[in-house]
């Protein structure tokens, strides 16, 4: 079995309706996005998936939220824009893209919305 990450980053403002605390005013985040995919078959080149391509992809799917007000999209309509659906949402995004297929798969989203913090959505 063979694991790969990439990484890319995008910027945007959101706020938590409903929280007790200072994440219920408006602010941003630097986040940061990784994609972990996992498979057992590599290709003709040797490669499970082109490092490449798998962040054009991710870059694709992080455009959508990318110098945005996160509670203003239609991905957020019915919740709160919170760092774990937010994860959810990029990871489901993501794993519908044609790049994956055979052994070859989205095995999680791992999204940081400060340096010290982050979660990971697996499905």
């Amino acid at each position: 079995m063979f694991e790969i990450t990439v990484s890319a980053a995008f910027e945007a403002a959101h706020f938590i309706e409903g929280y007790a605390g200072k994440c219920a005013r408006l602010h941003g985040h630097n986040w940061t996005v990784e994609a972990v995919v996992r498979g057992a078959e590599l290709d003709a080149l040797g490669m499970l998936v082109d490092f490449k391509i798998l962040k054009a992809e991710l870059n694709k799917v992080l455009d959508e939220f990318d110098h945005r007000f996160l509670n203003e999209l239609a991905a957020f309509a019915t919740e709160n824009p919170t760092a774990e659906n937010l994860a959810r949402k990029v990871f489901e995004r993501l794993a519908a893209s044609e790049i994956f297929g055979g052994s070859t798969k989205l095995y999680a989203v791992k999204v940081h919305e400060s340096p010290n913090s982050c979660v990971t959505y697996y499905e």
